[in-house]
C-alpha cells in the first residue's frame, strides 16, 4: 500500500501538521466558555450519542444495502467508529460552529474514545465474526499525544499568559494552515489512485455515510445553528489515525487500510459543501445586541 511518498514524510508531515493545529486551537479557547456547556448538558449528551452511537449504525446500514465486499465493509464501519478527526475542530469552527460548544464536544470526543474505541471493536467482531482487538492504552495514547497534549498546551498558555497567546494565535493559525494545505497535497499525491480504485460502490457508500453523518448531527445539534454546525461536522469527520492504529495492530489486510485511505479523502470532500453552506448561513446570523 506504499505509495510514490516516502511513509517516514507524509507521518512526519501529518504529526506535525496536527500537533500546530490543535496547539493554534488550543490558543484561542477561553478557559471561561466552557461554563455555558455546564448548563446544556442534554444537548451535550445528544451530541456524543451522535458522533459515538448514531454514526456507527449508519455505517452498517449503508454497507449492508449496498452489499459491499467484507474488506470494504470492514474498513467503512472501521472509519465510523473512530471518532475525534483532529481536525474536526477547525473545519466546525472555520464553518460557524459554536465558539464555546464544539471545543467542548471535542475534548469529550476525543477523551471517550479511549473507552469506545474497545467496545466497538468488541461489537465488530460480533457482527463479522472476527477476532480483532485494541487496548484502551493504545487508544489513549494516540488521542493524548496527537490531539489533547497540544491543545491542552495552548488553553494552558492561554490561561497563564493571554497577551503572548494573543499574539501567538494568528500567527500559528496560519503557520497550521499552510502545514494543512501541504498534507493534503502529500495524502492526494499519495492515495489518489486509492480513491480512485475504491470504486463505485464503495464510494456512493463513504458518501452516504458521511451525508448520514452531517445529517443526524445537525438533527441532534439543539435549534442554535452554531451548535448543529458543530455537532454535524464533528460526527461526520473520523479519525483516521485510529481506525489506521487498529488495522496495524491487527495485521488488517491491505484492502482495509485502503478503504480507510479512501474514506478519509472522499470525505472530506463530501463535507465541503455542508461547511460552505454553514459559513454562508453563519455570515447571515445578525451579531451584537
Amino acid at each position: 500500500m506504499s505509495g510514490p511518498v516516502p511513509e517516514w514524510v507524509l507521518t512526519l508531515c501529518v504529526v506535525s501538521t496536527v500537533f500546530t493545529v490543535m496547539f493554534g486551537l488550543g490558543l484561542a479557547i477561553v478557559p471561561g466558555e466552557f461554563r455555558w456547556v455546564w448548563k446544556r448538558l442534554g444537548l451535550m449528551g445528544r451530541a456524543l450519542f451522535s458522533v459515538l452511537g448514531a454514526v456507527p449504525a449508519v455505517a452498517l446500514v449503508v454497507t449492508r444495502a449496498l452489499e459491499l465486499p467484507r474488506a470494504a465493509q470492514i474498513g467503512i464501519v472501521l472509519m465510523s467508529i473512530s471518532p475525534g478527526a483532529p481536525v474536526a475542530l477547525r473545519r466546525s469552527l472555520d464553518a460557524g460552529g459554536h465558539q464555546a460548544f464544539a471545543p467542548s464536544l471535542q475534548i469529550c470526543v476525543v477523551t471517550l474514545a479511549v473507552f469506545s474505541m474497545p467496545l466497538s471493536i468488541a461489537a465488530l467482531n460480533f457482527v463479522y465474526a472476527g477476532h480483532a482487538s485494541i487496548t484502551p492504552w493504545h487508544v489513549a495514547r494516540q488521542v493524548f499525544v496527537a490531539q489533547l497534549l497540544p491543545l491542552g498546551l495552548g488553553v494552558a498558555l492561554r490561561y497563564l499568559r493571554v497577551p503572548l497567546a494573543e499574539w501567538l494565535q494568528p500567527r500559528v493559525s496560519r503557520i497550521g494552515t499552510v502545514m494543512l494545505a501541504a498534507a493534503v497535497v502529500l495524502i492526494l499525491i499519495d492515495s489518489w489512485e486509492v480513491t480512485i480504485n475504491a470504486g463505485l460502490r464503495g464510494t456512493a457508500a463513504i458518501v452516504l455515510t458521511t451525508i448520514g453523518a452531517l445529517a443526524v448531527g445537525h438533527l441532534l445539534g439543539g435549534p442554535d445553528p452554531a451548535t448543529r454546525t458543530a455537532v454535524a461536522i464533528v460526527s461526520a469527520a473520523r479519525n483516521p489515525g485510529l481506525a489506521l492504529l487498529v488495522a496495524t495492530l491487527n495485521r488488517a489486510p491491505p484492502e482495509i487500510t485502503a478503504t480507510v485511505l479512501a474514506y478519509l479523502l472522499i470525505s472530506v470532500i463530501s463535507i465541503a459543501p455542508y461547511g460552505l453552506w454553514r459559513r454562508r448561513v453563519d455570515r447571515q446570523i445578525p451579531r451584537g445586541g
